[in-house]
């Protein structure tokens, strides 16, 4: 079964880079309202493919790519999706703890993930799954992280792409270091951050910023503005688009079509090569929308309203590539079927991976917490054991 990505099929992965170059009904009115009016005044973005699949020109970000190169993003794009409907289903049924979609947010990912080189650094957050992809990361692994069978099935320098990040934002603040540490050995590599709005808000993000733009470090800050910070709507996280933000720290910011695979490509490829050239960092704020709920943890029906999704549903990323090939003539029916094909068959072998992963133990969790041992572990593990002894037929250890 192949697992890899479209880009992973025909490149050579390098480990390192070359020298540098009220009421209620008042209350839910008014707050209809107000996001009304946040979006109403929302500034242009940059797109080249619009929610029509029509193409359209860009002065700063054009780019001109192959049938070929359209029919592997949309591929990636397709593939991501299925992977990870087969992981939230998996989830349901109990095979996983918990699984944070990346529904929606596909052209984002898949754009932003194929503009990096190979030697280029990235720092995720715990939703780039897509972006994972793209670096030839077996998405199997990741489900193993999500399962509790390991920390994050993966090393880090395989695939120049960091082991998840749960805690909010504090990747910003690895990458920048990173970044720093790649300008000091004079290679020309560039270094990746994503994170989300709700991310955008925290202290590490915003230090980031600070120390990146001091010591103009080869970093691109890239955000998924998905709209809803678990859920809090993003008109109550910030007075001002996100992108701009990045001024008042003294870099470029760009709000980009998040659904656009095209313009997320155009864009991040750009910013990775101001960063190479030694102009420092830039912020990328994706416009996009998180389609399913923050985690499988929560019901998003009930923080937000149906009409909201459905016209955002009406932007589908992977929709607007496909509207777009077939009135070009960029794809046959016959991809698409083989597609449709190999889409089923990485669903069917991540099923098939996952449910022979073995079952975590249980007092694993404890385990390389301190390299030497630590009293409140040692009495939280005693805790936790004599927590499941109490069950019939319950071992201690």
């Amino acid at each position: 079964m192949t697992v890899e990505s479209t880009a992973a099929r025909k490149t050579t992965r390098r480990s390192s880079g070359t020298k540098r170059t009220a009421s209620a009904s008042t209350s839910t009115t008014k707050k209809t309202s107000t996001r009304a009016e946040a979006v109403a005044t929302e500034p242009e973005l940059v797109q080249l493919l619009t929610p029509e699949g029509e193409r359209v020109q860009h002065p700063d970000y054009d780019i001109d790519l192959s049938a070929e190169e359209l029919r592997g993003l949309y591929r990636d794009m397709v593939l991501s999706r299925r992977f990870d409907a087969e992981a939230t289903a998996l989830q349901r049924q109990g095979e996983l703890g918990l699984w944070a979609s990346l529904l929606g947010q596909e052209a984002a990912q898949i754009g932003s993930g194929r503009a990096l080189r190979d030697d280029d650094y990235v720092f995720p957050t715990y939703r780039e799954h897509a972006v994972a992809w793209c670096r030839g990361v077996d998405p199997t692994n990741l489900l193993g992280m999500f399962r509790g069978v390991n920390n994050g099935g993966w090393d880090p320098s395989t695939n120049n792409f960091h082991l998840y990040t749960i805690v909010l934002g504090s990747q910003t603040l690895h990458a920048t270091g990173y970044a720093m540490g790649v300008a000091k050995d004079g290679a020309d590599s560039a270094v990746i951050a994503y994170f989300g709005d709700g991310a955008s808000s925290q202290g590490d993000v915003n230090e980031s910023f600070v120390f990146s733009a001091v010591y103009n470090a080869p970093v691109v800050f890239f955000c998924q503005n998905n709209q809803w910070a678990i859920s809090e709507p993003i008109e109550k996280q910030t007075r001002v688009p996100l992108y701009q933000r990045a001024a008042g720290f003294g870099f470029p910011g760009v709000r980009v079509d998040g659904n656009d695979v095209l313009a997320c490509l155009a864009v991040t490829r750009s910013a990775l090569e101001r960063a190479r050239r030694g102009e420092g960092p830039t912020l990328i704020e994706a416009y996009t929308y998180r389609m399913a709920a923050h985690t499988t943890s929560d019901d998003p029906t009930k923080y937000r309203r149906d009409e909201e999704r459905e016209a955002w549903e009406a932007k589908d990323p992977i929709q607007r590539l496909k509207t777009y090939m077939e009135n070009e003539g960029h794809a046959d029916a016959a991809f698409f079927e083989e597609l449709e094909t190999e889409s089923e068959a990485l669903g069917k072998h991540v099923r098939e991976v996952v449910r022979a992963m073995p079952v975590p133990e249980h007092m694993a969790i404890f385990d390389n917490v301190y390299a030497d041992g630590h009293a409140l572990v040692d009495e939280e593990r005693a805790q936790f054991a004599a927590y499941q002894a109490s069950f019939e037929g319950g071992e201690a250890e």
